[in-house]
């Protein structure tokens, strides 16, 4: 049986996170991932041109000290988001204008979810979800703007999703403004090498502590520590770190069974769902016709696409499709999604749009090591499963993005979370903790 003072279950930013603060310390870390690679949400792959291309989570945002610092450590550098160009908003695959009534109408109610995260919504917010709060907009078209904007936020259709759990979402980011935002916003920057890129690096720090294709299938507790069941042989450590979603982390066992409390946790929380593709060309094309390749969609298969474009080309035009829509993608060949996600954009863009130098794409809720994303949900009328999410169960530790306070959901949570494990263990452990986790 392999010996180690801490393990830690999910090699993605989390669990990197936890494993490095660990390390630094001196501590003898064991990381265990079940899938072939590194990163668990952010995924970097090349493309046809051989730019990095994020599958995953990409976007730093202009608070994220923690992932800036990350990149700048490793020698990434960060690139603005391209806004450059017109922006284009779709009804019936046509472009329309969003009048001043129109745009009040969904501000105003917009306003009213920035209220209720700032005051902190009460639970009778819990059992309403925002299907049924934004059926109350007056006005269709505003309704329908709002119905677009909010979907490709969360990775989640309205009804399935509470007020309550919105407006914790909107606070852990500091406000719709900083949530849905490109500068001075949580989609400010995005990594030279690639999000992913930068997870192979954190990685690569570990070396050997790192084993890949290794799923952790079982824990038991005891009042000396951890044993931790793996194809690969049981490894026994003094505490552990589980830096994998809960509805993920629900497929190991446990002995004895987990608490009460903990069942709860990972009974009543369940990944979005998101379909993310990247169609990458030898320049951004758009920009031509005076085009941002920002498009919002009020109807049809795709919501939501940007340009991502690195500075100096190639073109790389993102888009993303939450809910069921990404679902009813699953049942269509490859050749399909392709033709049916790039026609939803090519008449406003250009018909080269559908002659890409390579095309990349992932259904993240088909991901059997990660679940969905971009992050855990609670259920209605189950908001008090995420307060309850980083909550330790004896020797455990518990990390994650949504397990985060300040920027749930995001890269720079999953960073938060880690080192906030890594803090616990060392107490527990009783070592000096030294502070430098303190920023917020």
């Amino acid at each position: 049986m392999e010996q180690a003072t801490v393990a830690v279950i999910g090699a993605g930013f989390a669990g990197l996170t936890a494993a490095r603060a660990l390390h630094a310390h001196g501590i003898d870390v064991r990381v265990l991932e079940a899938a072939d690679r590194v990163g668990g949400r952010a995924q970097t792959e090349r493309s046809a041109a051989g730019t990095p291309v994020d599958l995953g989570g990409h976007w730093i945002g202009h608070h994220h000290a923690r992932m800036i610092s990350l990149a700048e450590g490793f020698g990434m550098t960060l690139f603005p988001t391209p806004e450059i160009g017109e922006a284009v908003v779709l009804e019936g695959g046509r472009r329309i204008r969003i009048g001043p009534l129109t745009m009040a109408a969904a501000a105003a109610a917009l306003l009213r979810l920035e209220l209720l995260a700032r005051t902190g919504a009460g639970p009778r917010w819990d059992d309403v979800t925002v299907a049924d709060w934004v059926a109350g907009i007056l006005g269709g078209r505003a309704r329908r703007l709002v119905e677009a904007v909010l979907p490709e936020a969360t990775a989640c259709d309205l009804d399935r999703i509470s007020v309550g759990a919105l407006a914790v979402g909107i606070r852990s980011a500091g406000g719709l403004r900083t949530l849905l935002g490109t500068a001075g916003g949580a989609q400010e920057s995005l990594l030279s090498g690639g999000a992913g890129g930068l997870a192979e690096k954190l990685a690569a720090e570990l070396g050997s502590a790192v084993h890949l294709g290794r799923p952790a299938t079982a824990v038991t507790r005891s009042a000396d520590g951890v044993t931790i069941a793996t194809p690969a042989g049981s490894v026994r450590a003094a505490r552990a770190i589980v830096a994998v979603p809960a509805p993920v982390a629900a497929g190991i066992r446990h002995h004895p069974p987990l608490p009460r409390e903990r069942a709860y946790v990972q009974d009543n929380l369940r990944m979005g769902t998101i379909y993310k593709a990247i169609a990458v060309y030898d320049r951004p094309f758009w920009r031509e016709r005076g085009l941002s390749g920002a498009i919002v969609a009020l109807d049809g298969p795709v919501p939501a696409a940007f340009d991502v474009s690195p500075p100096g080309g190639p073109g790389h035009l993102c888009v993303l499709i939450p809910g069921r829509a990404a679902e009813a993608l699953d049942r269509l060949t490859a050749a399909e999604r392709r033709d049916t996600v790039l026609a939803a954009v090519a008449g406003q863009l250009g018909y080269a749009t559908m002659n890409p130098l390579s095309w990349h794409e992932k259904s993240w809720h088909l991901d059997p090591h990660v679940g969905g994303g971009y992050t855990a949900i609670p259920r209605p009328g189950a908001l008090d499963a995420l307060a309850d999410a980083a909550l330790p169960t004896g020797p455990i530790h518990w990390a994650g993005s949504e397990t985060a306070s300040r920027w749930s959901g995001y890269l720079e949570g999953a960073v938060v979370s880690g080192e906030r494990a890594a803090d616990e263990v060392l107490a527990a452990l009783g070592s000096t903790c030294l502070g430098v986790h303190s920023k917020s």
